[in-house]
């Protein structure tokens, strides 16, 4: 990608698509399960974001299908499930079954990622490739037509409540741009440091759905945090118009 540039900030009309915020469950309390799936509807969400760490392929370890069916029987929203884990393709049917409407994989985590992207869509979900800080969004080029969303990581994974990485903002408008010269019509979503201070500037680059999670269930008030949020994700003509900088 030596010599590719994001291109100026007009080629690129923000989002493909409405807004979408997605609590992300990681930092919920778990002691109620359903108290913070309710939190998220009241907060106007249209997105569940459940973040399944394995110990290996990130050092921290969440949970697995038996918690996704359980949510999925007190929650109705949309449940979009992000393995970072070392060995996606073993556990897809297993959370397609208890309810994951989309499952994102890494492409770090997949020898062969579109059979696996395949395998994804064949069980019946939406299939989505997550992208980390450092990995180059020329991953995408081969698999464009295999995949419903993109995942722009910007933290590191495997913690919830560090820094945004503004570096990412770059790439996320690269990916916007090629998204839209192929016409793709899948979602372009963002995870980490997700705040009113960053969301303008990632919508500004083209992501339409925010993973946040303290920025959400870590205030007192979850569903005014997320109204702040999506106000500010709404004014996203007022944030960065491109650091024109090669992701």
């Amino acid at each position: 990608m030596a010599g590719l540039q994001s291109g100026s900030p007009a080629a690129v009309p923000g989002p493909r698509h409405p807004i979408r915020l997605a609590p992300s469950l990681l930092s919920a309390d778990f002691r109620d399960l359903t108290a913070a799936c309710r939190l998220a509807q009241e907060a106007g969400a249209e997105v569940l974001h459940l973040d399944v760490m394995d110990g290996h392929f990130v050092p921290n370890l969440t949970f697995g299908p038996l918690v996704v069916e359980a949510v999925r029987k007190v929650c109705p929203l949309y449940l979009d499930v992000h393995l970072m884990v070392e060995r996606p393709d073993a556990l897809i049917s297993a959370f397609r079954a208890a309810g994951a409407d989309g499952i994102t994989v890494h492409a770090e985590a997949c020898v062969h990622l579109q059979r696996t992207l395949a395998a994804i869509r064949e069980a019946g979900a939406r299939a989505g490739v997550a992208l980390n800080p450092a990995t180059p969004p020329s991953v995408m080029d081969y698999v464009w037509e295999s995949t419903d969303l993109v995942l722009a990581m910007t933290v590191n994974p495997g913690f919830g409540g560090q820094a945004f990485l503004p570096e990412v903002v770059a790439k996320v408008r690269f990916l916007r741009e090629a998204a839209e010269a192929r016409r793709w019509p899948g979602h372009i979503e963002v995870d980490g440091g997700v705040g009113p201070a960053t969301a303008p500037l990632v919508v500004a680059a083209g992501a339409d759905t925010l993973v946040a999670g303290s920025a959400i269930y870590g205030r007192p008030d979850p569903a005014a945090a997320a109204r702040e949020l999506r106000a500010a994700a709404a004014d996203w003509r007022a944030g960065d118009p491109g650091s024109g900088r090669t992701p």
